[in-house]
């Protein structure tokens, strides 16, 4: 599968006194590409809360870092999700100064490295719940396993 990419720059808020990005601020990148993977897919966040009454919610992440990311940087980050449970779905994700070298993760524009796992909960009452079947249907057509 092709992965989805979302682009990105360094801002100032980013990073620690040395122009160098904060480690958790990587986690602010991953998270949007999500969120862009999910719209371009046709929807947003807001709107599966409010109409479907749902939301999706990591409840397991692991990124190893490789190199830093600096003041300025243009990030490519991308998203392929690899596993669809009925109330869950596995992310591979990476984050890429400049060009994306997809099939060498030895790459040295290769910065990290995630695997996130997020669950379907209800949007009021926070429990996990399955995915409605049409996303269910839209997610299992992308050829996830």
């Amino acid at each position: 599968m092709r992965p989805f990419v979302w682009r990105a720059r360094v801002y100032w808020e980013d990073t620690d006194g040395g122009g160098i990005v904060y480690y958790a601020n990587y986690l602010k990148f991953l998270e949007r590409a999500r969120t862009e993977w999910l719209r371009s897919l046709g929807f947003s966040q807001d709107q599966l809360a409010r109409d479907e009454g749902f939301v999706f919610t990591v409840v397991n992440i692991t990124v190893d870092y490789k190199r830093p990311a600096r003041l300025d940087d243009e990030l490519f980050i991308t998203c392929v999700p690899q596993t669809l449970r009925s109330a869950s779905i596995r992310f591979a994700q990476r984050v890429y100064r400049g060009e994306i070298t997809v099939d060498d993760p030895a790459a040295e524009n290769l910065l990290a490295e995630a695997q996130v796992r997020v669950a379907c909960v209800d949007a009021q009452a926070l429990r996990p719940r399955r995915m409605p079947e049409f996303m269910l249907n839209i997610l299992a057509s992308k050829e996830l396993t």
